[in-house]
């Protein structure tokens, strides 16, 4: 098996390169902290939550197939956005994964992110990165959580549970994010949604 050794790494410096990319934090990570960082010059303060799995790690690297809830607050027009996003690696033909819904009926807005082959040396692999995004309004409505079904082009659903405890930590900290005076005094009158960075 002295394919294996390559394929671990280049797995590891992807998923890496992802988080860094978008602004996440790089695993390990405390297991329920809710992480904070910013993201275009200060303009967004991202909190990103604990990571669950939502399937085995793929080739037992620990940072692969996880999701989590992640909060964009926009310091310039006030509003606050959430997703639910996902990380995806798998070995075999791609997925592209393309829409989201809940379980409980009601479809979100489908956020791609990023997809990448790992190798195709002996079968292929990808990583993919996407999200959905999840209205306020649906975050505070399900205090004991709701279901999330992707669907990919091949018409694979990959249902991501979201637990109750999830959320109430994830409002929690934006809400104490907000109560920050540097973040509420840059709230104007009417603020206007934001576009989180990707």
């Amino acid at each position: 098996m002295n394919w294996l050794g390559p394929i671990l790494g280049v797995m590891a410096a992807l998923v890496l390169a992802g988080c860094a990319a978008e602004g996440m934090p790089a695993p390990p990570q405390p297991p329920d902290a809710v992480r904070r960082t910013t993201e275009k010059d200060g303009r967004f303060v991202v909190l990103s939550g604990p990571q669950l799995r939502h399937a085995e790690p793929f080739l037992g690297i620990a940072s692969t197939n996880f999701y989590l809830l992640r909060s964009f607050i926009d310091t310039r027009a006030g509003e606050t956005v959430h997703q639910l996003y996902v990380e995806e690696s798998y070995p075999g033909a791609e997925r592209n994964w393309n829409a989201a819904r809940l379980a409980a009926g009601g479809t979100l807005r489908f956020v791609p992110i990023s997809k990448n082959e790992i190798t195709c040396e002996l079968n292929c692999s990808y990583a993919e990165e996407f999200a959905a995004s999840l209205p306020d309004a649906l975050l505070r409505a399900n205090p004991q959580g709701f279901t999330v079904v992707f669907t990919a082009r091949t018409g694979i659903e990959r249902i991501v549970a979201v637990p109750g405890d999830l959320i109430a930590k994830q409002l929690a900290a934006v809400t104490a994010a907000r109560a920050n005076p540097a973040i509420a005094a840059t709230v104007p009158a009417a603020a206007s949604t934001p576009v989180a960075p990707r």
